[in-house]
């Protein structure tokens, strides 16, 4: 669906093509022919597993190494009993490393088996030099390394190792390039992501992101209408454009175009029925962008607005560039323009210096948002950032204590927000026949609320009006409204 380059008719005896994008579909073909031989050896195509390690965007970025093992003929597995397999990394806590490190061990063994097997290792981990090095020492099994910013060379990776017995390492510092069209594996046929800038500029205390992932980049914007429109016509009916903090969306283009402007003229596109995105900051959330939320109907009731603390000393200390106050007059805003919008959030519990008091600032918020849900973390140090560095630590014991009283107030009050919209009638789109029990579908409202109701396979991918009969304090027991 994305381009009109047929891998079958590649010419392998040329030199590799210069543009980029042409240069990886003649990667693609040389892996084909490796992928053919394969077939006719073993009686059987060679078999990939991509495991995803990360946030939505690593999400995405699995679903385009998906496309392009696909495109060479690989078999998807979910089993890491496979001929390849490649881990998309994440590195936000230094806990997500060392299971890496465990998972290869247990890799390692089963090639030692399987010698043919090759292993890869993509994403933020492999941004860290330190990684990369204990892999090279500690390692020397896996195959392919390589970093965020060249993702888009993977075909041209895996034709080296495919064809050569030894550790391929392309770590980029950074890149301004943007390379995208190239295949994609959608996980669902009706609902996609859609990449519209890569890195982040925020450089909160305590997060790592912006040193993996670089500064921030946008994509033009006639590059993603093109993509969504591809995937409107494809059959894809949501979108969920995605960031690090889309909210600062176009900043650095060279005709420069807000967050607001791009999502209007992402709900033009005839066929995407939802819009979605994440993630936001709050210190960015415009005005004009509450407006567009409040006037088109396409964008989803749901908002994804991170707090990680209520106390303005501790955000400070964070670097959000936010206060208490300026949060709390930002979720007024959106509850007047928006009434029925749902706000989820991140909370970060214990970080370095958190007293009670500033505790006590953050339930306050937790209590007079009602959030739909929230994610919350016990902070933990992560090398390379600020915070680690900090001192007064929180006891590991008070951090427990806080946790344990904010979850369990997140999950009242998420439970008593969740029955606002019983016996009425919502629109949901279909996604799945539940897992637990096939005489039902599951699907998402509008502000992301699951509602399991009886149905078939027929409905995934359609937008059905449902009568919520029940609520089961997170999601929905319904029916179809007749």
């Amino acid at each position: 669906m994305y381009n009109k380059i047929d891998v079958d008719k590649i010419d392998l005896n040329s030199e590799p093509p210069t543009d980029e994008l042409e240069r990886q579909y003649y990667f693609m073909a040389k892996c084909r022919k490796w992928v053919n031989d394969f077939k006719q050896k073993n009686g059987r195509f060679p078999k990939a597993c991509v495991v995803n390690l990360g946030c939505q965007m690593n999400a995405r970025d699995s679903e385009k190494l998906e496309g392009i093992l696909e495109a060479v003929g690989y078999q998807k597995t979910a089993s890491e009993d496979a001929d390849f397999v490649i881990y998309n990394t994440c590195t936000v806590r230094e806990n997500a490393n060392l299971k890496v490190y465990g998972r290869l061990g247990q890799l390692g063994k089963r090639k030692e088996k399987h010698p043919w097997m090759k292993i890869a290792l993509c994403g933020c981990m492999m941004q860290e030099p330190q990684v990369v090095e204990k892999l090279k020492k500690s390692y020397r099994f896996v195959d392919l390394i390589f970093g965020t910013h060249n993702i888009y060379k993977f075909a041209e990776y895996l034709a080296e190792i495919l064809t050569k017995e030894q550790m391929v390492v392309e770590i980029w510092k950074d890149t301004d390039r943007i390379v995208e069209n190239l295949p994609v594996d959608r996980k669902y046929p009706f609902k996609s992501g859609v990449n519209i800038m890569f890195g982040c500029n925020n450089f909160c205390s305590y997060c790592i992101v912006p040193y993996v992932r670089g500064r921030e980049r946008s994509r033009r914007p006639e590059e993603i209408l093109a993509e969504v429109k591809r995937l409107a016509d494809d059959g894809v009916v949501e979108v969920m454009l995605l960031g690090q903090n889309v909210n600062s969306y176009g900043k650095n283009l060279e005709h420069p175009m807000t967050f607001a402007q791009l999502l209007r003229e992402v709900a033009k596109v005839e066929g995407i029925e939802r819009i979605r995105f994440m993630t936001s900051h709050p210190k960015d959330l415009s005005d004009e962008l509450i407006e567009v939320m409040a006037s088109e109907p396409k964008v989803c009731r749901h908002l994804h607005l991170p707090l990680q603390s209520g106390s303005s000393r501790i955000l400070k200390q964070m670097n959000r560039r936010y206060t208490k106050e300026q949060y709390l007059e930002l979720v007024d805003k959106l509850r007047r323009a928006v009434p029925d919008i749902s706000l989820t959030t991140d909370i970060i519990v214990g970080f370095p210096g958190e007293t009670e008091e500033d505790f006590q600032e953050t339930l306050d918020v937790v209590r007079r948002v009602r959030y739909d849900s929230a994610f919350t973390f016990q902070y933990s140090k992560r090398s390379g950032t600020p915070a680690a560095a900090m001192e007064n630590q929180v006891p590991h014991e008070e951090v427990q204590r806080h946790f344990d009283q904010l979850l369990a107030e997140v999950q009242q009050i998420a439970g008593e927000v969740c029955r606002r919209d019983e016996h009425t009638v919502r629109q949901v789109l279909v996604e799945s026949v539940n897992e637990h029990d096939a005489s039902l579908v599951s699907g998402r409202m509008s502000n992301n609320t699951l509602v399991h109701f009886p149905g078939d396979a027929s409905l995934i991918g359609t937008l059905q009006n449902v009568y919520l009969e029940e609520s089961r304090g997170f999601y929905y027991m319904g029916r179809l409204a007749l």
